[in-house]
């Protein structure tokens, strides 16, 4: 449902001439995982977003209290071959590496971080708002000391932010 909407507010947009967005992914906010993601359009097709990757709290699919942190960066790539970069219907691989730090005083440090492939769009209402979203899949080895993530699973990408 999201996904439809999202792809038609793209195609209902006219090209517009921005060439960078700020956005915030309040899904991932919800889940424990503040992200703010700077992106720029490279091309036409292209863009690249890159930003600071956290992990600060237990989100709310969180099972119990799992006491660790990690901090670390994300990048994403886009190809727009429906749209104008940074607007329009995407293909996206985006890579996360974070420090994974327990803080239930174990002092346990390991490198963590998940790997996804998507398939979405983004729409830019005014020229100005940016509201994306999209679906795939992700491996996720985000896991320490027993706390945590690894596998496959679901990757699903929402943003709202503003485009310049």
């Amino acid at each position: 449902m999201v996904w439809s909407f999202v792809l038609s507010l793209a195609a209902a947009a006219e090209p517009s001439e921005v060439d960078w967005t700020i956005t915030v992914d309040p899904l991932t906010v919800a889940l424990g995982f503040p992200h703010v993601q700077v992106e720029r359009a490279l091309s036409d097709r292209t863009s690249l977003y890159v930003g600071p990757h956290a992990r600060l709290f237990d989100g709310i699919l969180t099972e119990g209290r799992e006491p660790f942190v990690g901090v670390g960066g994300e990048v994403g790539f886009r190809y727009f071959p429906w749209g104008r970069a940074p607007q329009g219907g995407w293909v996206m691989a985006r890579q996360v590496v974070a420090v994974l730090s327990t803080t239930d005083g174990t002092d346990r440090t390991e490198l963590g971080g998940y790997s996804s492939v998507l398939v979405g769009g983004t729409g830019l209402l005014g020229g100005v708002f940016v509201l994306s979203g999209g679906a795939g899949v992700q491996y996720l080895y985000y896991d320490i000391d027993g706390y945590g993530s690894s596998g496959p699973f679901v990757a699903l990408h929402t943003n709202l932010g503003f485009a310049f």
